[in-house]
Order: structure tokens, then C-alpha cells, then sequence
């Protein structure tokens, strides 16, 4: 990494950078005083400054001022002036290993009813005491406006000021590493927003023009400048906060020449780091290559698919291939991970996938919620106001005890019925381009048409907060959420921690299935029922959920 962007502190002030491989002229404005940037190596504008923390400053790139792309703090919005901020203070936290993560994924803006990074704090020590090692934040980076899931930002070094101040964001990592909890930034990569991507107009050579993806301009891997943007946004993340990791969005989306190699890259320069990061994909493609060269994990959408639609019935869209036999589907999700691994299967137009089945169970962060699956439905509904409850209760604790890494989306653990809604905060012809286009995703699944919630409305992102209900209900939820991490903990993750098991799973009923792993240290044996009585529950188990004779059941028991 060659520190090409944004300001760089050393011992006499700051140099500021920019790429702006087409420009003519660039001035760096600080305070409104210009001064002059003079083009070096790599088409990179530097300019010295004697600038102090608070300092607001612009580029003016052909007699257009702009914000920083790599910007660490807004004086406003996306469209106003980037502030210099205080160098980093290091953090001391040991870090935890892999095999102990249980994610909590969250909205800030929905977490709590004040939506903020300070607010999020008080609510740490309840879950860690349930058992959670890892919160996972949905993306943070500045994106226009107050309301949105995050995933159309512009500024990505910059925390989004709606919900607090760098030094606010700094205080949650801390808070969550005080409770022993990591904390796993959601980060985008593969595009910027629609909106406010100042990074256009600086360096148009930033994109390839030949590629698109499906939610902007394609990004030009091949380019070390580009390169060097985004591994300092990712060590920026991880060293000046003290992140713990990554969750990639839709890494299937970097793509075309030098994006391999730059995957290679970044996992290779955050492997440098001090305590271990850690480091989770989502990728589309069921592909083993990057959890083979130094990434940990990758989102297994393939057990979601299969518990929703063993739950629901639901066909619909990319449930069609998992709504064959959604049980036996499942049975292969327990033994193997991945589900669809490049053989034929009804319902798909083309494979999908490569063998994983080689790959340990801790390459697999499984869900049977996530924000996706939720909120990209038309009304966000989550599953327990879609399948039966006692259902939902067994899946969940299923999720929680199977040795892969399990993930919650935030309430699951009290039984959250609340939607999560997809919202956003854009005006004029964008902001109805987005109305008008969340409508016209659904007639076709749902027939809601202009029923869908308008993603505008600041009411959409309203219904779509936490309501921390304590009830019985709630607490019965949580009951089962400790019970079933307290036993993960005594007996799952020292059987991770002795190695890779051999699986045996198979389908004894229409809706039975019967799992045992075996590792070097033990083994993990399971008897799960989905639709019918289990006619032979585990004995003497170590947990059990459900009552003998009941269609839904677990019990699970560890191995000596």
C-alpha cells in the first residue's frame, strides 16, 4: 500500500493526496485558502499543509470544489467540506479466534430508538451476556441524506454522521471489546451510491466503462490507484478504529482484470495486523477460491433458503431450485455447507457452485434472517410472522448449536416481529426514481404493486426500528438464545477447536434428520424434526427444544 489518498499525517503536518489522472489543475482549499497541488508519479496531486484537526478543506480539480473521496470526517453533507481529523490512538484489545464468533448483525439507525453509535453502547452488555462474541454493522460509510441501509455510499472512509462522530464510533468498538465482543464492519467495494460519488469527476479512470454492476459504474481492479483506495479504507477501518474484520459485500461483483489479484492483496495486507482480523464474503458464486487464500468465511445463503422454504412453502424467485425437496436440501446444508455446488439441480437454468465440502465449518456464517432476506422483500416481513413460531424456535436454535458460524439479524433473540423495510432519503427525480422503482420490483412475486412501502417515507425506516419488547415472550426467546450459546461455548467450539469433523447426515423421515459430527475431540450428535414427531429423540440431551410428539423438535447432545 502506497498511501496515494486523502490527508497523511508525519511528523512535520500533513500531505493531502488525490488521484486525478485527467485534471488540468488542482488546488487544495483549507479554510478557503487555495494553494496549489503540483502532479507526480501515478497522476497523484500532493500538497503540503500546516492544517490542524477541525481544519475544513476542499479540492478544486478543474475549477470544481469537492470533497475528499477519502475523506475521514464531513463538515456536512456529501457534497460539503471534508475536516482534517486527529491521528489515530492505537486500541489494546487481544482479539478472539474464529471458531468463537456468534454474530449480532445490526442497523445502527434501527438498533435503538435514537439510532446512534453512542446509544447502541448501553445495549452491548445485554448481549453479550446471551452469549454474542461479535456485533456486525451494517455499512457505516457516508452515504447522502440521513436514512439508508448504507449500501449506496460515497464517502467510504468516513463514518455517516447521522449516527455520531468518529469518536462516538470509536467508543462502541471499545464498549464491545470492554464486553468481550469483536466488531465486523460491512464494508462495499464493488460500487459507489448514485448520489455525492464526488469520485467521478476527480478520476473517471477509477471505472471501467466496459463493465456494470447492478447497482452502479464497475470498478477498474487493474489500476493501482484503485487498489491502493480501498486497501486504505480497509486498514484505515481496522487499524484507526480497531475493527475486528469484514463482512464484503457481493465480492461476485468485483470483477474483470487485477480484481483477483486484489483480493489476494488485501487479505494478504490485513494478515499483517495485530491482533488477527478476520475476514467474511458474501459471494454468490459457492466458490471456495478466496476462503482458500486467507479469507475465513463466506455467507451460506444456501441453509437460509432451505430452512425458509422447509418453513414457509415459499417457491418464489431464487427459492425455486430450494423448494424441491427444501429437507433434503437441508440434509446436505448440515453435512456439507454449501448446498449447490455445480450439479444440475430442477429449478436453476444453469449450475451454480463448486465443491466445498472440503473447507472446515467455520467457512460457513449460516442465518436464517439476515437484512437481506428480510428487507428485500416487499413488506420486510421476518419469518415469524410467516411460518409457525414453535418452527422458527426450533430452526433458530439450530442455527445456534450446528457447528458452522451462526449469525442473528438483530432481535431474533427476543422474538422481533417488527419488519426491517428497505428505506432511503433521496429527493426530486432521484428520490421518485427510487420510489417508483422499489414498486416495480414486486408485481410479479407479490402483486402489491404501489402497496409496496415507499423507501422515501421517513415512516418506512420508523416501522422498521427495534421495539425491545420485555415480555414473557421476549424473555422466553432469550432463554433459549442463552441456553443454546452456553452450550456452544462448553462443547461446540473446543470441538472446532480440535479440528475438522467427518459428518454424517442423513434424512430418517419425510421431516427427521439426524446429524452426528465427529472431530478429533468429540463428537456433536443431533436429531432435528420439521413437520413430523421424532420418533427417537436424542436421550439424556444436552439440550432439547420442543416436547416429545410435537412436529417441530431438536434435541442435541455432545459427545464424549
Amino acid at each position: 500500500m502506497q498511501h496515494l489518498w486523502g490527508p497523511v499525517w508525519d511528523d512535520d503536518g500533513l500531505t493531502f493526496r488525490l488521484w486525478a489522472p485527467r485534471a488540468q489543475q488542482v488546488d487544495l482549499l483549507v479554510d478557503g485558502h487555495a494553494q496549489p497541488m503540483h502532479k507526480g508519479d501515478l497522476d497523484i496531486w500532493q500538497a503540503r499543509s500546516h492544517a490542524t484537526p477541525g481544519a475544513r478543506y476542499l479540492f478544486r480539480v478543474d475549477n470544481t470544489d469537492m470533497p475528499d473521496p477519502a475523506s475521514r470526517l464531513q463538515a456536512g453533507g456529501v457534497n460539503d467540506a471534508s475536516v482534517v481529523t486527529d491521528p489515530p490512538m492505537p486500541q489494546e484489545w487481544a482479539g478472539r479466534p474464529w471458531s468463537e464468533a456468534v454474530i449480532y448483525q445490526l442497523h445502527v439507525g434501527c438498533f435503538t430508538p435514537e439510532g446512534t453509535f453512542s446509544a447502541a453502547v448501553d445495549r452491548l452488555p445485554g448481549l453479550a451476556a446471551l452469549g454474542f462474541t461479535a456485533i456486525q454493522l451494517l455499512p457505516v460509510g457516508q452515504f447522502p441524506g440521513n436514512r439508508g441501509w448504507g449500501y449506496d455510499g460515497v464517502l467510504p472512509y468516513a463514518p455517516h454522521p447521522a449516527y455520531g462522530s468518529p469518536g462516538d464510533l470509536r467508543r462502541l468498538i471499545r464498549a464491545a471489546h470492554d464486553c468481550g465482543m469483536m466488531v465486523i464492519l460491512d464494508l462495499v467495494m464493488n460500487h459507489f451510491g448514485p448520489d455525492g460519488a464526488w469520485i467521478h469527476h476527480a478520476a473517471p479512470d477509477f471505472f471501467d466503462p466496459d463493465r456494470h454492476t447492478p447497482w452502479g459504474a464497475a470498478i477498474d481492479f487493474s489500476r493501482p490507484q484503485v487498489c491502493d483506495f480501498w486497501i486504505g479504507c480497509a486498514m484505515h477501518w481496522l487499524r484507526d478504529y480497531g475493527f475486528d474484520g469484514f463482512r464484503l459485500d457481493a465480492v461476485h461483483q468485483i470483477t474483470g482484470p487485477g480484481s483477483a489479484q486484489f483480493m489476494k492483496d488485501l487479505a494478504a495486507e490485513i494478515a499483517t495486523l495485530t491482533p488477527r482480523r478476520h475476514l467474511i464474503t458474501e459471494d454468490e458464486r459457492n466458490i471456495p477460491d478466496l476462503r482458500e487464500v486467507g479469507y475465513d468465511a463466506s455467507w451460506n445463503d444456501d441453509f437460509h433458503h432451505a430452512v425458509h422454504v422447509a418453513l414457509t412453502g415459499e417457491s418464489d424467485s431464487y427459492y425455486a431450485s430450494f423448494a424441491v425437496d427444501p429437507i433434503a436440501d437441508l440434509t446436505l446444508a448440515l453435512s456439507r455447507g454449501h448446498i449447490e455446488e455445480g450439479q444440475p439441480r430442477e429449478g436453476l437454468d444453469h449450475p451454480r457452485g463448486a465443491p466445498c465440502g472440503h473447507l472446515p465449518p467455520t467457512a460457513f456464517v449460516n442465518a436464517i434472517q439476515t437484512h437481506d432476506q428480510i428487507g428485500n422483500r416487499a413488506l420486510g416481513e421476518r419469518l415469524l410472522t410467516l411460518a409457525k413460531p414453535e418452527a422458527v424456535r426450533v430452526a433458530y436454535a439450530l442455527l445456534l448449536v450446528a457447528p458452522y458460524v451462526p449469525m442473528v439479524f438483530m432481535g431474533e433473540e427476543r422474538g422481533e416481529t417488527a419488519p426491517f423495510q428497505f428505506f432511503a432519503d433521496y429527493s426530486g427525480e432521484l428520490g421518485e426514481a427510487v420510489r417508483k422503482g422499489r414498486a416495480s420490483e414486486f408485481p410479479g412475486i407479490a402483486s402489491l404493486g404501489d402497496g409496496v412501502p415507499d423507501p422515501i417515507d421517513p415512516a418506512t425506516m420508523e416501522r422498521s426500528r427495534l421495539g425491545w419488547r420485555d415480555d414473557a415472550d421476549a424473555r422466553d426467546w432469550m432463554d433459549l438464545t442463552r441456553r443454546a450459546l452456553a452450550f456452544r461455548a462448553a462443547h461446540v467450539v473446543p470441538l472446532l477447536n480440535s479440528g475438522k469433523p467427518e459428518a454424517s447426515v442423513t434424512r430418517e423421515g419425510p421431516g427427521l434428520i439426524r446429524a452426528l459430527w465427529q472431530f478429533p475431540g468429540g463428537g456433536l450428535a443431533l436429531s432435528l424434526a420439521l413437520g413430523q414427531p421424532d420418533p427417537t429423540p436424542l436421550p439424556d440431551a444436552d439440550l432439547s427444544v420442543g416436547q416429545p410428539g410435537d412436529l417441530f423438535s431438536l434435541t442435541v447432545k455432545a459427545l464424549s
